[in-house]
């Protein structure tokens, strides 16, 4: 909570209005605030939208071994099982985009007539 200073009480004209029976106003203020501040200030610089296009596509690529792949809870026990588990999706995940870009970097043969 953050109340307002004495000085700028007693200049404000609306003061009968917005707190008639209290001395102050009293604003909450969250305790993440300063986190919030640090992070509009650094919205705009280059290094954000990089990191912030580098976590969008981190986060695509969980949602679709989520969503596609069934991954959504881990069927083998225990962090070994969980770990091969995500290893053996990982690698089906990269193997479809290794075959995706085979197919697009092919050369298209014709047949002359």
């Amino acid at each position: 909570m953050s109340a307002s200073s004495t000085s700028s009480r007693s200049a404000c004209d609306l003061k009968e209005q917005c707190c008639p029976n209290t001395s102050a106003r009293k604003i909450p203020r969250s305790i993440y605030e300063h986190a919030r501040e640090v992070e509009r200030s650094l919205r705009d610089t280059p290094a954000f939208g990089q990191s912030r296009q580098g976590r969008k596509r981190v986060e695509m690529l969980f949602a679709h071994l989520k969503r596609i792949l069934k991954m959504g809870r881990p069927r083998l026990r225990g962090p070994c099982g969980a770990q091969d588990e995500f290893l053996l999706a990982a690698t089906a995940q990269n193997l479809r985009k290794l075959a995706k870009l085979v197919l697009l970097t092919e050369p298209q043969v014709t047949k002359a007539a």
